[in-house]
């Protein structure tokens, strides 16, 4: 068996050297540090088995970052050690899916056993088996660090250990029923069913069947502890919306989450959703950003798409940097799912080790072929808009033709280089390297269209 690495986090320098030397003497590795910000970034990185903290490292307690490690790695046993010994630290520390809550001073040897009892006892739950068995998106935990996604982490952890009604909005594939299983299986509700109906996709009377019953068979067996996920709800029918309300005036039923890719509170105001099923469903709402308003997440999507493609038998790949600068560029109108795709594909039809710029841009171009017709084209929409804006200057004379040639030149020149510098992040050499000229011919020709170095 290999061995284990703790990742120690304590801001006393004393106790941290304490705990690391038995730590090592007991045959594990130890990374410690006094950094919050260090012990997340290890965590996500799928560095570690096992965290041994304190409550404190800062003014902000390690319970606020607990729900976002559990949301990443829901197998990650996690000891808290406090000073502070309440009640309450030890409730909060059960409440946020710590394995043991450790009171100062202890003996040390009581650590040991107490990391050495987590390691053996640890076992991947339900989320946990989920990231390994399951394909696509939904095998995945929720994955990223914006700001936007510490948002969405916040709101879980707050509902997830109660019964209230969540709605989860946003576009199609940016994970909303991610969202919905992290806040089953990290909840109180984490041993019961979990029932996911898509709305979309069945007939209606189906669903209705499913969810409410029917002569001579019975629905769905909703006790206290399952959880009901109604796959974009706003696309259910009048008939069932009504039976839906029922069902939600019942006490001690299921929970129920809701997604929707439309605003149910325009669905209202179009008459296509019953007011009152919107204030039942309406109690917590969860914002799922789309892709484009947490770029910053990508290279750690990418990443744990490569090994989650790695994981199902396809080859070890990596991401070149010039790709990874164009999939930042990129604004993903299909959200995670197109990039999960996309990795996907990537990893299991090319045939080098490292996936290229040439490789993202040969599929990106080709997926946004597929929504043009047959013959558009860009020579016929530059034709089209040379129509637009030059046709009437084209009409006045021979004597504007070198005019309008030169401005055309640099108005299709500007933006074509404005574009190239986007997606090199502003290095000059490779965006000289992307569109095929010598850097100096690049410098001038900046120069020349009035673009300034920064």
């Amino acid at each position: 068996m290999s061995q284990k690495t703790v990742l120690l986090a304590e801001d006393d320098a004393s106790i941290r050297l304490i705990v690391n030397q038995t730590l090592v003497t007991a045959g594990y590795t130890v990374r410690a540090t006094s950094s919050p910000e260090a012990l997340e970034r290890w965590v996500r990185n799928g560095e570690g088995d096992i965290v041994v903290t304190d409550v404190y490292l800062t003014d902000t307690p390690i319970f606020e970052l607990l729900p976002s490690f559990k949301l990443v790695r829901p197998e990650l046993p996690i000891i808290v050690m406090s000073g502070q010994n309440t009640i309450l630290t030890a409730a909060s520390a059960a409440q946020h899916g710590a394995y043991d809550y450790l009171p100062k001073p202890f003996d040390i040897d009581q650590l040991t056993d107490l990391v050495g009892r987590a390691l053996s006892d640890a076992k991947p739950t339900a989320a946990a088996k989920k990231s390994t068995n399951e394909t696509g998106s939904n095998g995945l935990p929720l994955v990223g660090r914006s700001s936007v996604m510490q948002d969405v982490y916040r709101i879980i952890s707050r509902v997830m250990n109660t019964d209230l009604t969540v709605l989860i909005e946003g576009e199609s594939g940016t994970g909303k029923e991610l969202a919905a299983r992290a806040i089953h299986d990290l909840g109180q509700t984490r041993n019961g069913a979990f029932h996911s109906l898509d709305l979309a996709t069945r007939p209606a009377h189906e669903v209705s069947v499913e969810l409410f019953g029917a002569e001579n068979q019975g629905g769905i067996a909703f006790d206290s502890e399952a959880t009901i996920y109604l796959d974009e709800v706003g696309d259910l029918s009048q008939e069932a919306q009504t039976q839906l309300v029922k069902l939600m005036r019942e006490d001690g039923g299921a929970r129920i989450i809701a997604s929707t890719r439309q605003p149910l509170s325009a669905l209202v105001e179009a008459g296509e959703f019953r007011e009152d099923l919107y204030y039942r469903m309406n109690v917590v709402r969860i914002e799922m950003p789309p892709l484009r308003r947490r770029k910053e997440d990508i290279p750690e999507l990418v990443k744990a798409f490569l090994i989650r493609a790695e994981a199902r038998g396809l080859a070890q790949k990596q991401i070149a940097q010039p790709a990874m600068d164009l999939m930042m560029a990129y604004d993903w109108p299909g959200n995670v799912r197109e990039l999960e795709n996309l990795i996907f594909r990537l990893a299991a039809l090319s045939p080098d080790s490292t996936i290229s710029q040439r490789d993202i841009e040969r599929e990106l171009r080709a997926e946004t072929l597929k929504e043009l017709s047959p013959e558009a084209s860009l020579e016929s929409e530059i034709e089209t808009l040379l129509h637009r804006y030059v046709m009437a200057d084209l009409l006045k004379g021979e004597e504007q033709g070198e005019k309008i040639y030169q401005s055309v030149l640099e108005q299709v020149e500007r933006p074509l280089i404005k574009l190239a510098l986007s997606v090199t992040s502003g290095n000059k050499l490779r965006t000289a390297a992307l569109l095929g000229v010598n850097r100096n011919t690049l410098r001038a020709r900046m120069t020349v269209l009035g673009m300034t170095e920064d």
